[in-house]
C-alpha cells in the first residue's frame, strides 16, 4: 500500500466510477482496475460494492478512504515543508480553532508574517475542541485553540492575553432584551441554543441542566440564523455576531460572568518548518490588547 495507489483508491472513490476514475488519472482502465483489485487483495476485505452502477463504499472501504485522505494529505505536508527548507520561507500554517473574539492574536500574527513572506498559507479548520483536539493528534494540524485545561505532559501551549465571556444573542425586541444582564434562570422554559464548549463551561450547574435545550452548534453564524428565524436563544462567546446598526438581534452578558481562556496548543518534541516556527514565535511576542 503506497501514496500512489491511495491517490488512485481516492480517485475511484471521487469519480464515481473505473473508467471515470482512469480517465482523469490518465493510465489505462484495465490496470486501474487491477490495482484495485491488489489493494483489496493485500487488506483481504471487499472495498467496493460490486453490481452498482456507481461505486458503492463497503464498510472497510468508508474507513480506507478516511485513512487514505489522511495519508494523502500528510504526504503533502511533508513535500511542502521539505520545499520550504530547500528554497524559501514558504508553505503552510494550519490552525484548528473553535470561534472566540481572542482568534485576533492569531489573525494578527497571520497578517503579520503574510507581509513579509507573501508565499506562506494560512489554513483555518473550525470545530469544537473534540474534533480539533483529533485532528491535533493525526497530524493534520500544526495548532489547535482549546478553551479547556491543557495536558502539559503532552502539549505545549501559549496562553492567549484576551478573556471570551459569555452572552445571550436574542432579538432586539424580545422581552428579555429590556435586561442589562442576563441570569440562567431567566431561561426556564424558554428554548435555549448553546454550544458545545459552553456545555462544559457550565458542566455541572443545576440552572443548566433545567433549561430546554432544543439545538447545539459548533459555528455562532450559524446559531445567530437560528436565533433570527425563531428558533431560540443562543448562549455563545460575546463579540462574534454585530449587532450594531439594522441588525435584529442583540446580546446581553450572562452572570455570573463565565469568562474563558483560549490557549494555543501544538504536540510536544515536534520539528517544526520554518514557516510553522515562525508563526509561534510571531504569537508569543504579541501582548497588544485587543480593541
Amino acid at each position: 500500500m503506497d501514496i500512489r495507489t491511495m491517490q488512485y483508491y481516492l480517485a475511484v472513490v471521487r469519480e464515481g466510477t473505473i473508467s471515470a476514475a482512469a480517465q482523469a488519472l490518465h493510465v489505462a482502465q484495465p490496470s486501474l482496475s487491477r490495482q484495485m483489485k491488489e489493494l483489496e487483495e493485500e487488506l483481504g476485505v471487499s472495498l467496493f460494492v460490486r453490481g452498482n452502477r456507481k461505486i458503492t463504499l463497503t464498510e472497510e472501504g468508508m474507513v480506507l478512504r478516511k485513512r487514505a485522505e489522511e495519508m494523502v494529505r500528510l504526504m503533502q505536508m511533508t513535500e511542502e515543508e521539505i520545499s520550504q527548507i530547500k528554497n524559501h520561507i514558504s508553505g503552510s500554517v494550519r490552525i484548528g480553532a473553535g470561534e472566540s473574539w481572542s482568534f485576533h492574536y492569531l489573525s494578527r500574527a497571520a497578517a503579520s508574517i503574510a507581509s513579509e513572506h507573501p508565499d506562506i498559507r494560512f489554513h483555518i479548520t473550525s470545530g469544537d475542541t473534540q474534533d480539533l483536539m483529533d485532528e491535533l493528534n493525526n497530524g493534520l494540524i500544526d495548532f489547535a485553540v482549546i478553551f479547556t485545561n491543557v495536558d502539559h505532559t503532552l502539549y505545549q501551549s501559549i496562553e492567549l492575553p484576551a478573556e471570551d465571556s459569555f452572552g445571550l444573542l436574542m432579538p432586539k425586541d424580545c422581552p428579555l432584551a429590556e435586561k442589562s444582564e442576563i441570569r440562567l434562570s431567566d431561561l426556564r422554559g424558554l428554548p435555549v441554543i448553546i454550544s458545545r464548549g459552553a456545555v462544559s463551561h457550565y458542566a455541572g450547574s443545576e440552572e443548566l441542566s433545567s433549561l430546554n435545550i432544543v439545538a447545539t452548534y459548533n459555528l455562532v453564524y450559524n446559531a445567530s440564523l437560528l436565533v433570527e428565524d425563531g428558533l431560540g436563544y443562543a448562549i455563545c462567546f460575546d463579540k462574534l455576531i454585530n449587532t450594531t446598526g439594522d441588525s435584529p438581534l442583540c446580546m446581553r452578558p450572562i452572570v455570573p460572568a463565565m469568562k474563558s481562556t483560549g490557549y494555543l496548543i501544538w504536540k510536544k518534541y515536534q520539528v517544526f518548518s520554518p514557516a510553522v516556527q515562525m508563526f509561534i514565535d510571531r504569537v508569543r511576542e504579541d501582548n497588544r490588547p485587543l480593541g
